[in-house]
């Protein structure tokens, strides 16, 4: 991993611009709801430290940035860590005992699969998770766990009948503890490159969300709503650029830093450059 030059470089710009995120109580020179009507729709300057400029009613963009960013950051790590844990459970059982039960549980993957997306996502959000990041996060990963669920089952079919696993049925083991102390840990190369990619799917969709006004709602800062607000001030090019390159630099850091897990983890991937 440290020697993927990108997973390096990407790996530097999230703990930038996550720990802007994490911190911006220290780092925004203003607060995201603060009003100066005084210095509405200014561009980018020093003067003030408005470096992003203001919007039409005088709030710091640069701040509503910053903590746009910690939102994003809540809704991916929440998104990515449950429907993980979801996929795994899921994926698990199905892989380890095959069967009916195998069959039941993905053909209920197949068939979350086969719903379009966006129309069950912004019908379920508008429903039910509209306004709030953390109903918005549920939401998200309740239809995000599939492909961690077919990943992990497919890794559990193929460990199942190891010679390890054998050793642990023979020496008493519970099937509880040869999933999740034997297998499960040999599943996990996989999983957590799927899980920091899902941090990345999250938050553009949740920016999308906020975009289209099905998902988080004013005055809770996202960078999405920022994107969206900044449409009715089409001359104000800031109000738009800077949150939008905001959301860029995260999925490219994101998808960087996964390529990066990915080349790492893969144990053939070391065999070639080995």
């Amino acid at each position: 991993f440290l020697r993927h030059r990108l997973a390096m470089a990407g790996l530097i710009g999230l703990i930038i611009l996550f720990g802007a995120g994490i911190f911006a109580n220290f780092i925004a020179p203003y607060s995201f709801a603060q009003i100066d009507l005084n210095n509405i729709l200014h561009g980018p300057t020093l003067q003030g430290n408005h470096f992003f400029g203001t919007d039409e009613i005088g709030s710091d963009e640069f701040s509503r940035v910053v903590y746009g960013i910690r939102t994003s950051l809540e809704v991916g790590v929440f998104v990515a860590v449950l429907s993980t844990f979801i996929g795994l459970i899921i994926g698990a059982i199905a892989g380890f005992y095959g069967g009916w039960g195998d069959n039941l549980l993905m053909r209920f993957t197949d068939l979350v699969l086969t719903l379009p997306f966006l129309a069950i996502l912004l019908t379920a959000a508008a429903l039910l998770g509209q306004g709030s990041q953390w109903r918005v996060s549920i939401i998200l990963a309740l239809l995000f766990w599939t492909g961690t669920a077919r990943v992990v089952r497919g890794i559990f079919l193929s460990l199942r009948e190891k010679e390890y696993v054998e050793a642990a049925k023979a020496a008493g083991a519970g099937d509880a503890r040869i999933m999740f102390r034997h297998i499960l840990p040999n599943t996990m190369g996989p999983v957590v490159v799927s899980m920091t990619l899902a941090v990345a799917t999250a938050i553009l969709i949740e920016a999308a969300l906020s975009f289209l006004g099905f998902g988080i709602k004013p005055p809770t800062p996202s960078l999405g709503v920022l994107v969206a607000s900044g449409q009715t001030n089409p001359q104000q090019w800031w109000l738009t650029i800077f949150p939008g390159l905001t959301i860029v630099l995260i999925v490219l850091c994101v998808n960087f830093v996964g390529d990066g897990l990915r080349d790492a983890l893969d144990p053939t991937q070391r065999r070639v450059r080995a």
